[in-house]
């Protein structure tokens, strides 16, 4: 693959939320509101899981917060705030990336689109296969936009592509996910008009239902002695 197009492939352009916008759940109750992202985000749990509910199955995320604090508390701050449900997956190159993370309300868009994160430090956990990593434009400009390499992307790792976390389960998902449309999709198209775009011009892309924290399992009591 040309090696520009391939950088060209993985760059985002940064996108946002709005405070106080609604979301409705599929039973037409009102959903809490998306917040908008804070300054610095609050300090997320050191591990944690969260599992994408897609119209093609679903995959769990795994987040190691060492790897890379600053994304991983936003991470954790975004699912939290149901930021990523009914987000498409806009851009899908097989044997390389999976990148999704514009939020499909315009309005609530907006301020995430400029909320930017300082680079984490690069601590040497590689771009491999199922590992999950965000979109920049350059230094320092990292939002809520997402991708998970489909193969082994070593060459990204000292691009300032810091990966915060990885598929744990569901990756044969995540490989199947609706690659029709490639690059196709416009950004700019999504974060102005959102879901009604999508939905409209790439009918069979496939979107994240929801993206939820899981609760840790529960510790088994030891056996009492009998």
């Amino acid at each position: 693959m040309n090696r520009f197009l391939t950088l060209v492939m993985v760059v985002a352009l940064a996108t946002g939320v709005v405070w106080g916008q609604e979301k409705k759940t599929a039973k037409g109750k009102k959903a809490e509101p998306v917040a908008a992202p804070k300054p610095t985000p609050p300090k997320g749990p050191e591990t944690f899981q969260v599992e994408f509910k897609t119209t093609c199955g679903d995959f769990v995320i795994e987040v190691t917060r060492k790897w890379a604090p600053v994304g991983a508390d936003r991470f954790h701050e975004a699912v939290s705030g149901r930021f990523y449900d009914d987000c498409g997956f806009f851009r899908v190159v097989p044997n390389f990336v999976v990148q999704f993370g514009i939020n499909g309300d315009p309005k609530v868009q907006a301020m995430w689109r400029k909320a930017f994160l300082k680079d984490d430090r690069f601590v040497g956990k590689s771009n491999l296969k199922g590992y999950v990593t965000y979109a920049t434009a350059g230094a320092n400009t990292r939002t809520a936009q997402l991708f998970i390499n489909l193969k082994n992307n070593a060459f990204l790792d000292q691009m300032g592509f810091t990966p915060f976390g990885k598929v744990v389960k569901g990756l044969a998902t995540v490989e199947k996910i609706n690659a029709e449309y490639g690059q196709s999709p416009s950004q700019g198209q999504i974060q102005s008009s959102g879901n009604a775009y999508l939905k409209r011009k790439f009918p069979r892309m496939d979107f994240i239902k929801t993206a939820r924290v899981l609760k840790p399992a529960a510790k088994k009591k030891p056996a009492e002695k009998k």
